[in-house]
């Protein structure tokens, strides 16, 4: 026998035990394991009167009240505005962008009444120059963002035949290229840091191209591999990456019509949208989530 199968053999005999008879009793020896070290911290041995292993006792995965700057970019009155209210009743800062900033003046005044600090900015999400003055005014103004949510979203429903290359362009820009720029944006100050979140949101096109949503699935689909190539670099640095597909209807102003053929129960309602992306950010970072889909319980998929 080799030394390497005669180490192996010592060793299987020293962990099963090797019994030893000394008169009238016998010995059993037996190696054990040491104990494991995790961080600082020493996991005891002793198991509690059940019977049954704990681990060691998890720190809180987040206080209730959240501190920081979230970031909102595209902002309406469903879904962008849900979410400012949800973060801010956190106890979040809240800067909110959009390419009308003026729109976004009384939900700012809404923020401040909650207590905590709130900004409008105008941005052009698919303009590199734009992206970079937001981050600026921004930091400057409120703090570097530790949440970003980017909830952009241009579609012209038309088959391939009937697209314009111009309006296809420019919902690619909207629906992935401003995603890319809002993530470079956002990324720098969260890596210095070593923690932050970046949520993506999109519709059922994120995941499947149907017949007249060229114009929306090719962008958001694009949007989708980002986050997911992000979160493969960058989870190991702390920056937790999400994408979350609303499949389905929101209910808002727009969708009044919608409402009157499904009921209320049939659309997703904002503020249950927002409590989840909300969810998101205050996961711990032994147990993220990168993707979920959002949906209303009578929604077929």
């Amino acid at each position: 026998m080799d030394m390497a199968g005669l180490l192996r053999g010592y060793w299987q005999r020293a962990k099963t035990g090797v019994k030893i008879p000394v008169g009238p009793v016998t010995v059993l020896i037996k190696a054990l394991r040491t104990q494991k070290i995790s961080g600082n911290r020493l996991w005891p041995r002793q198991r509690p009167s059940n019977g049954m292993w704990r681990p060691p006792a998890l720190a809180s995965v987040a206080a209730e009240a959240s501190h920081g700057v979230a970031l909102i970019v595209g902002v309406g009155p469903g879904v962008g505005a849900a979410l400012a209210r949800r973060f801010a009743a956190a106890g979040m800062d809240v800067a909110l962008a959009s390419r009308d900033a003026g729109r976004l003046q009384p939900l700012v005044a809404e923020l401040h009444c909650l207590g905590r600090q709130a900004r409008a900015y105008g941005c052009d999400a698919t303009d590199e120059l734009s992206v970079k003055r937001l981050f600026t005014k921004v930091a400057f103004d409120l703090g570097a963002p530790e949440l970003a949510v980017y909830n952009c979203e241009a579609f012209g429903p038309g088959g391939i035949l009937d697209t314009n290359p111009s309006a296809f362009e420019n919902c690619w820009k909207v629906n992935c290229f401003g995603a890319f720029l809002v993530a470079r944006g956002a990324l720098p100050a969260m890596l210095d840091r070593g923690r932050g979140t970046i949520i993506f949101t999109g519709p059922t096109g994120s995941l499947r191209g149907r017949a007249g949503f060229v114009n929306l699935a090719v962008g958001k689909s694009g949007a989708r591999m980002l986050a997911q190539s992000m979160a493969r670099e960058f989870s190991p640095q702390g920056v937790h990456v999400a994408h979350v597909v609303i499949d389905g209807p929101v209910l808002t102003p727009m969708n009044a019509d919608t409402v009157e053929e499904r009921g209320e129960e049939g659309l997703l309602h904002p503020d249950a949208v927002a409590e989840t992306l909300y969810q998101l950010h205050r996961q711990h970072k032994t147990c993220w989530t990168h993707e979920l889909d959002l949906r209303p319980s009578v929604e077929p998929f």
